[in-house]
């Protein structure tokens, strides 16, 4: 006998929940791609994924996932043999390198490790031996889903203003948008990568390049660029059909708009960042109530992430723990991914939990119920209250 069976609670960190409303309106018939509602519906997507980035400068979409979104952020902005500076905090960092050097690019990784976040003073001492200005971008996640700690943006910045250097900041936010406090135009970012199956609530397959003038700048002085990844038709298109190099992702764009309604219209991008850090905060007291042998990767409170918190657990604990909460009580957690220890149960002791974009009190509850439940059942040994400290938490949004 089981307990799943009711409605089911997706807490990994992306794909995550998406609202009945997104889902109903996406279930229509494909509409006329070449005039009329979905061609005006288009433009306020555009303008309102800007005020989730706090940004007037200029989006590209494409039919793709974050992956996708990281190969045309790179393939606009560099040359091959090009430097690219790597602030390395966790796996999707390092694989946007990866990624970089399979595109023909020189990588050079500062390992901050998986349980800090990008220091600047670090950052400032590579920059200033760099009298030649041969590193031509500096790569960083906002939020590195895997890790689950949370960059500071603008101190990045700060440093490549404060030494006059020329190279690009491109971020990554796929995990943060919508859930952590994010300013492209006022911290300076010249490319940010994001990608609607997270803070968004759309399922995956659209995502969004965001650039500046010094970007557009770099793409103009490129000799060659893919016809399909080539920002510069997406974003100054003529007719609509070129705005995504061929037929529209149509019913993600239907399902985009009424996110977005939920999102910026009716909640507000504050408000859901103060939501976010609210639900976070009952998750981080869960965690540390359960104990020495269940802990938070990140120590620092002001350097996690609001959108996913990745969790330590004793050997193999994580791996029966997710197996319990999925197959008995109808909820899902996310696996560990790149921050294994050594020994051949490696990731096995490591979860995660999302809590990004549709999310909020009953459903986080839920999910901590439901580790709970699994941990005393598994008889892993843990401190008792984890319910309660949460809902101590939650309960100071409204003092």
């Amino acid at each position: 006998m089981s307990l799943k069976y009711g409605h089911t609670l997706l807490s990994i960190p992306g794909p995550s929940m998406v609202p009945n409303r997104v889902l109903n309106a996406m279930h229509r018939p494909s509409p006329n791609i070449y005039e009329g509602e979905l061609l005006d519906m288009t433009d306020t997507v555009f303008r309102d994924l800007k005020a989730v980035a706090r940004t007037k400068k200029k989006l590209a979409m494409y039919i793709t996932n974050g992956h996708g979104a990281w190969e045309a952020a790179l393939v606009n902005t560099m040359s091959e043999g090009d430097t690219v500076l790597v602030l390395e905090t966790g796996h999707f960092s390092r694989a946007w390198g990866d990624m970089a050097i399979a595109l023909g690019l020189n990588i050079e990784n500062i390992n901050f490790g998986t349980t800090s976040d990008v220091d600047p003073n670090i950052l400032e001492e590579r920059l200033r031996a760099d009298r030649q200005g041969q590193i031509k971008g500096v790569l960083m996640v906002q939020t590195d889903t895997a890790s689950s700690v949370k960059n500071d943006v603008a101190a990045v910045k700060q440093v490549l203003e404060l030494l006059g250097h020329q190279a690009l900041l491109m971020v990554d936010c796929i995990a943060s948008l919508g859930c952590d406090r994010f300013e492209m135009d006022e911290w300076g970012v010249d490319v940010m990568v994001a990608a609607s199956q997270k803070g968004l609530m759309t399922p995956t397959g659209i995502s969004l390049v965001f650039f500046g003038e010094n970007a557009s700048r770099r793409r103009d002085n490129l000799e060659r660029i893919s016809p399909y990844w080539d920002w510069k038709p997406r974003s100054d298109a003529e007719y609509f059909y070129r705005n995504f190099c061929g037929t529209a992702p149509t019913h993600h764009l239907f399902g985009l708009r009424e996110a977005l309604n939920i999102l910026v219209l009716e909640e507000g991008i504050e408000n859901a960042w103060n939501r976010h850090g609210t639900i976070a905060s009952a998750v981080w007291a869960a965690v540390d109530a359960w104990g020495e042998d269940i802990r938070l990767n990140i120590v620092d409170p002001n350097k996690r992430s609001c959108a996913v918190t990745t969790v330590h657990t004793g050997a193999g604990v994580a791996k029966r723990l997710r197996h319990w909460c999925e197959e008995e009580a109808g909820v899902t957690l996310g696996i560990g991914l790149g921050l294994a220890p050594p020994g051949p149960e490696g990731l096995d002791s490591i979860f995660r939990i999302g809590h990004m974009g549709h999310v909020n009190v009953p459903m986080i509850i839920g999910t901590l119920g439901a580790i709970d439940a699994g941990l005393k059942s598994l008889k892993v040994r843990g401190g008792s209250g984890a319910l309660d400290a949460a809902t101590t938490a939650l309960s100071r949004h409204c003092l």
